[in-house]
């Protein structure tokens, strides 16, 4: 059998856990095995009926063609308008990128200004695929800690301890995948000083679950608190979590022209443009009624309640309250040391993760994969009724370990 060779920057990148995680739960209920998956980032909830009227009448009007390589203008003017209504952010439809999902606008922004020797700097906990794009791009993925006592949000003087002059971006997400966390306005600024200072830093702003934030959080973005950092920052956002839309596949991102451009050309040979009929339902959701947010955010909410009610009586874990997105990223670092309920030495959380699943019957994902053991992330983007059968089986192994 002739063996297939692996490129070095495939070697260096490591399969995404949460998919990895996410298809254990499927397989395991297709074994007929009582399990909740808590590891899919992946609302419950159904993409709203005037989104899928768009992309229906956009199959009968014909509009099935290639587009241009970087999205629809109405797509791109959709998005201008998005970004001032909501961001007080002003943008040319020049200045927008449209991909085949959020993680193609981050890659092709990496792909087009990244070189070997270049470093990303990167908060902990981050989410499992930033690293590895940068890595993919023969870069150096730097890490900044971010501690549950700091609430899961960087700090100025660890960000400064990560700068230096090979720097090219700085990642911030905000609400987080893994965490919740989000940043303030004040948040911001302390970051914004400290990034003043390293003027040929660029920033990547992850602002995907921009819409899903509770108790009356204020959401800004970095552009918009620093608008002298407006230049040199690429903000970026999608409609997979707020809209419903995972399997639509639609990202997009606004920034200098030249990066705009740049990444534009990285699309034109490898993906093209994306889908015409997403496209045109990804209009509809940016343009159209917003109604259907305010309930499925107080759903949300509600869920992360019960989850946190849950860590906050479950023996060793700890967790602080996330302001936004539908995780909840538990550390379990008090569960390190004992023995599960079968007898399972808890030694890392990847063995709490898989005495969970074997004894709880209960999918999540370890904190080793987003650079922050011990600890693992719980997605409540479930039904009501699974999040408190699963937080209940939760609390029952932590009690039952010794």
């Amino acid at each position: 059998m002739t063996q297939i060779p692996v490129s070095d920057a495939l070697s260096r990148v490591k399969p995404s856990a949460t998919i990895a995680v996410t298809q254990k739960a499927r397989d395991l209920k297709a074994q007929g095995i009582d399990i909740i998956g808590l590891g899919a980032g992946e609302p419950d909830f159904d993409t709203p009926d005037h989104i899928k009227d768009a992309a229906m009448e956009a199959i009968r009007s014909g509009k099935t063609k290639y587009t241009p390589v970087d999205g629809i203008p109405e797509l791109k003017q959709a998005i201008v308008d998005k970004f001032k209504r909501d961001n007080a952010l002003s943008y040319t439809p020049a200045q927008v990128n449209v991909s085949p999902g959020g993680k193609p606008v981050i890659y092709n922004a990496f792909a087009a200004t990244l070189n070997a020797g270049d470093e990303v700097v990167i908060p902990t906990p981050y989410w499992v695929s930033y690293p590895e794009m940068v890595a993919l791009c023969g870069a150096t993925p730097v890490f900044a800690e971010a501690s549950v006592e700091q609430g899961f949000k960087l700090r100025p003087d660890a960000l400064e301890a990560a700068l230096n002059e090979r720097t090219r971006w700085v990642v911030l997400n905000s609400p987080s995948n893994p965490t919740g966390a989000a940043y303030s306005r004040s948040d911001l600024e302390a970051l914004a000083d400290v990034l003043r200072r390293y003027p040929d830093v660029l920033i990547l702003t992850d602002d995907m679950y921009e819409h899903l934030v509770y108790d009356d959080f204020e959401f800004v973005t970095i552009a918009q608190v620093a608008p002298d950092l407006y230049d040199r920052t690429l903000t970026m956002n999608g409609v997979s979590k707020a809209y419903a839309m995972t399997g639509w596949r639609i990202g997009y991102a606004a920034g200098p022209e030249a990066l705009i451009k740049a990444m534009g050309k990285v699309m034109s040979q490898t993906t093209s443009n994306p889908c015409s009929i997403s496209q045109w339902a990804a209009v509809a959701a940016l343009n159209g009624s917003h109604d259907f947010l305010a309930p499925r955010n107080a759903k949300f909410k509600a869920r992360r309640d019960v989850v946190m009610n849950a860590i906050g009586t479950s023996p060793g874990l700890k967790a602080p309250i996330p302001e936004g997105a539908f995780y909840v990223f538990a550390d379990c670092a008090g569960l390190i040391g004992k023995t599960s309920g079968d007898g399972k030495v808890l030694e890392t959380d990847l063995d709490v993760c898989d005495a969970l699943i074997a004894e709880a019957r209960i999918a999540v994902v370890p904190g080793t994969a987003f650079g922050a053991a011990p600890g693992f992330r719980i997605s409540y983007a479930t039904s009501d009724d699974l999040v408190k059968d699963a937080c209940e089986r939760l609390e029952a192994f932590c009690r039952a370990c010794k």
